[in-house]
């Protein structure tokens, strides 16, 4: 029922099985983190084709804000895993 913009169950399952603690850690900040980079991806993408789609583009703008609130929180928690979660994901430390 998902749409093309969002995330399959098994990309899902892909995220949680590495950067969660075990299969069923779908909770960790890392992993809301993980697939949230993942939609923000793919909604990216979506933009660069469809350029006035301002409703999208304000749902990206309010999962960026909520990623951007996870990795704060990692950041704060251990500073070592923050580095290394960003590294893997290939995204800015801009916090």
């Amino acid at each position: 029922m998902a749409n093309k913009d969002s995330i399959s169950k098994e990309r899902t399952a892909e995220l949680i099985a590495e950067f969660g603690k075990d299969a069923k850690d779908s909770g960790s900040a890392e992993v809301q983190v993980a697939i949230l980079s993942e939609r923000i991806r793919n909604l990216t993408e979506h933009l660069k084709t469809h350029k006035k789609d301002n409703h999208t583009r304000r749902g990206l703008m309010m999962l960026i804000g909520k990623r951007r609130g996870l990795l704060k929180y990692i950041k704060e928690r251990n500073i070592d895993e923050y580095r290394e979660l960003i590294k893997k994901l290939g995204i800015r430390d801009n916090i």
